[in-house]
């Protein structure tokens, strides 16, 4: 009966599952790239000697960290067309600008993984030892130099662990876009649930299906951990 009811074709949801899956690692990928464009420049400008630009930084942080993910959705939702149709007017445009289901679930979740990544990277940065940085000072290396060589590649591997968390927590986020009726996975796990009344099939499904998901990610993970570690020598006590 179960696997009736996933059965690819007319005669079952394995379709709209599947392609509920897909929108979940859509949605999940493009808002983590956001969120990690997001998460540098305000890790960037929490770092930077100016107080205003760190004060802006570090009320986002503040801000979008202190209220539900649920709550950013929402915000979007309602607020973002009539704030884009608003900078449309005043570039010319007469007419109301609205927001797809998809646009709003991909910049909800990746402002929310932004403010959670900047943190991250603040804080590998930081790790960097300050003296290879006051060395590559020495050495005549202007500020890009020592970003592409000493800082960034050591930032990377410092923060690999946290930005994983990053990832899991973004991919699982995904899952309260179906509020604004975005077919990802949960979204077509409620429909199918509701069509058949076989909750449990389809909530069980998406479980697995994020199960899946997660582990994958985590494995990935370690493999850039274990590739970033190598050539690292360690002490020994």
């Amino acid at each position: 009966m179960m696997l009736d009811l996933l059965r690819f074709g007319s005669q079952g949801w394995g379709d709209e599952m599947a392609w509920g899956a897909a929108m979940t690692v859509a949605v999940a990928v493009l808002a983590y790239a956001i969120g990690l464009v997001l998460g540098s420049l305000t890790a960037a400008a929490k770092l930077a000697g100016n107080a205003p630009v760190r004060a802006l930084a570090g009320t986002y942080t503040t801000v979008v960290r202190g209220v539900p993910a649920l709550l950013v959705i929402w915000l979007l939702f309602f607020g973002g067309s009539g704030l884009v149709t608003w900078v449309a007017a005043a570039f010319g445009y007469g007419g109301r600008v609205e927001l797809s289901a998809f646009a709003v679930g991909v910049v909800a979740v990746g402002i929310v993984s932004g403010a959670y990544a900047a943190e991250v990277i603040r804080g590998a940065v930081q790790a960097v030892p300050r003296g290879q940085v006051e060395a590559a000072k020495a050495l005549g290396m202007h500020t890009g130099l020592r970003l592409r060589r000493v800082i960034v590649p050591q930032a990377l591997r410092y923060a690999l662990p946290g930005l994983g968390n990053v990832w899991q927590m973004t991919l699982k986020d995904t899952s309260l876009v179906s509020v604004v009726t975005l077919a990802e996975l949960m979204r077509q796990a409620f429909i199918a649930s509701g069509s058949t009344r076989q909750p449990f099939v389809f909530y069980l499904t998406a479980a697995l299906v994020y199960m899946a998901l997660t582990t994958a990610s985590e494995a990935g993970f370690r493999l850039l951990e274990r590739r970033a570690e190598r050539g690292v020598r360690r002490a020994v006590g």
